[in-house]
């Protein structure tokens, strides 16, 4: 009977910890999607970048439009909270290892660490990726497809709206970013035993199906931004392959000295 009222116990004070956690988290956003407001300008100048430097020398004026009334405030709103949730997204791994670690051998502790730090390094090297590289080539594509109005009776011109464009560049980084999670998500699989590195080998042509399958559906219908998250994904799962390698022959290593 006291077994049972000390579990009890323990498992109401974990969701007690849990909920505290889970506040703060939401009270840092929160605190931060307001403080992003106020620089909500320099945010949005800052993502629109890619756009101004594609299209700065082709001679002609361009620029972003609006055509509901107030589609410039909430789109104010949505890239202050991405960029929010952008900042707090670390914090809120530290709250979560926070609330695992007290529950960790020391041994578990210093397996899942780096992890921790690699998550967000993943997610930010996805997020520059479709900044620096693939959105000015994707920019470049589609504009290729205007027209002066030569051979057709009136010209094809882009006027891009402001709410359309910036939802395209928050989806793509969000989408490299979690996709970039890809070498985790196999690392931890591999240590608990889910997959090893014959099995990732042995499905290689099958992940290469999936992965320009899932890049087709997370991207627009242009060939520059699938294959821009196909190829790093590709690269990805090759690492992943030596990266559970490593896992192993330690994994083996452990077991030989017991």
């Amino acid at each position: 009977m006291n077994n049972n009222k000390e579990k009890e116990g323990s498992f109401i004070s974990h969701l007690t910890e849990l909920r505290k956690r889970l506040i703060n988290s939401f009270i840092f956003l929160i605190l931060l999607f307001i403080l992003c407001y106020f620089f909500s300008d320099y945010i949005y100048g800052f993502l629109v970048d890619p756009y101004a430097e594609a299209v700065k020398n082709d001679n002609v004026e361009r620029r972003l439009i609006f055509t509901a009334l107030q589609e410039t405030f909430l789109t104010y709103l949505k890239v202050s909270f991405f960029a929010a949730f952008f900042i707090t997204s670390p914090f809120i791994l530290i709250q979560v290892w926070k609330f695992i670690a007290p529950g960790l051998y020391n041994h578990e502790k210093k397996a899942i660490i780096p992890y921790l730090v690699l998550t967000p390094i993943l997610f930010l090297l996805g997020g520059m990726l479709v900044y620096y590289l693939v959105m000015p080539l994707a920019i470049k594509f589609f504009l290729s497809f205007e027209s002066s109005g030569l051979s057709t009776n009136l010209p094809i011109q882009l006027e891009a709206k402001v709410n359309e464009y910036l939802s395209l560049v928050m989806k793509l980084i969000f989408a490299f970013g979690l996709s970039f999670q890809l070498p985790i998500v196999l690392s931890l699989l591999a240590r608990i035993g889910v997959v090893n590195a014959t099995f990732l080998k042995e499905r290689r042509k099958y992940v290469i199906v999936i992965i320009f399958a899932a890049a087709a559906i997370l991207t627009p219908p242009d060939p520059i931004t699938q294959i821009g998250l196909a190829i790093p994904l590709l690269i990805l799962y090759e690492l992943s392959i030596f990266s559970v390698n490593i896992i192993e022959k330690k994994t083996k290593e452990k077991n030989a000295q017991y």
